[in-house]
């Protein structure tokens, strides 16, 4: 697949994660654009472990903290959260709402990551897209050529083995 085709086909996804960060459609579009100029860059680093989404969404996410750091403006630019509390964007960003997500920021991250990397497939891919990637169950669902319900059962079977890894070791 050459680059075009994998802008044609995955920039949708990386636009909507970025959006889903920002709220801003003009550095969604901007960090959408400098995510492939750096994704065709690194081609090379690209080492299949992970699905293509997983690796342009992780690229996306340090494009636009990088994009951030540089465009600081004088009052952070800021987004209200679904409980109508207004957070800087690089907190949004940094302090992601999904309870999956807060469960990565705690202090047992380096636990959690551990034993997502001992995860069997599709479980572990499914986590990594739907907690770091923040993708929907159906965008995870056409990733996998699978329906979106898939997506979530495949997701929960993933979540209580990790919960049972969690229990065990307590």
């Amino acid at each position: 697949m050459d680059s075009e085709q994998i802008y044609v086909k995955y920039a949708k996804n990386v636009y909507s994660f970025l959006m889903s960060k920002t709220h801003d459609a003009e550095i969604a579009e901007e960090v959408t654009q400098e995510t492939f100029y750096q994704a065709i860059k690194s081609i090379d680093r690209f080492d299949e472990s992970s699905s293509v989404t997983t690796w342009l969404c992780a690229i996306a996410k340090n494009q636009l903290m990088a994009y951030l750091r540089k465009h600081r403006p004088e009052e952070p630019l800021s987004v209200e959260t679904e409980d109508g509390e207004t957070v800087s964007v690089i907190d949004k960003v940094m302090n992601e709402s999904s309870a999956e997500a807060k469960a990565v920021e705690s202090e047992q991250r380096v636990v959690l990551m551990r034993k997502l990397h001992y995860l069997k497939e599709p479980y572990r891919e499914i986590c990594y897209l739907r907690i770091f990637a923040n993708l929907s169950f159906k965008e995870i669902g056409d990733v996998f050529g699978k329906s979106e319900n898939w997506a979530r059962v495949s997701f929960y079977r993933g979540k209580e083995t990790l919960r049972k890894e969690f229990t065990e070791n307590e």
